[in-house]
């Protein structure tokens, strides 16, 4: 079967979700599947379900104990974190061992000036035919867009941040 890239990006809330859901689908038709996630470095409630539940499925975390980086500065840990990271995913994707290939927050690195558009373009290039590969974010560069077979964007049309919710265990990590 063939395999294709999508992203998943936008300002709305659901891209990761969409990836995640995704995922289960995969694994109850007999797939394996790989999630690295970029800039997060806590265990959000899919990863803990996910690694006790779903041998299926092997997820690596790419962020730092910095926290996140969205609110500081990017420091010499976080661009190691993402290049290392970037590099562990290629030869996940390219090890064959895994039919879906989820990479989650890649677009966020790119946005800071972590990696270059065109390393993660050769990521694209360098994925094998049979590899579904799902690239989540926001603020996906046109680069990543016009190298995509499908694109779905997320919009947030209201959200209760905006009231002042912050992430609630469960919903929203």
């Amino acid at each position: 079967m063939k395999g294709y890239t999508h992203i998943y990006t936008g300002n709305g809330k659901g891209k990761t979700t969409a990836a995640v859901g995704l995922a289960v689908r995969a694994v109850g038709a007999g797939m394996k599947v790989y999630i690295g996630e970029f800039i997060k470095e806590m265990e959000y409630g899919e990863v803990k379900v996910f690694r006790q539940r779903f041998p299926e499925i092997t997820v690596e975390l790419f962020g730092t104990e910095d926290g996140c980086i969205i609110d500081r500065k990017a420091s010499e840990d976080d661009i190691q974190a993402a290049k290392a990271g970037l590099s562990r995913a290629k030869e996940a994707m390219r090890s064959g061992q895994y039919d879906l290939v989820i990479l989650d927050e890649l677009t966020i690195p790119i946005s800071l000036g972590l990696l270059s558009e065109e390393d993660v373009i050769k990521v694209i290039e360098q994925k094998p035919e049979s590899t579904e590969l799902v690239i989540t974010g926001r603020y996906a560069p046109k680069a990543l867009i016009d190298a995509a077979d499908l694109v779905s964007e997320v919009g947030e049309v209201k959200h209760y941040y905006q009231q002042g919710v912050l992430s609630r265990e469960g919903i929203d990590r």
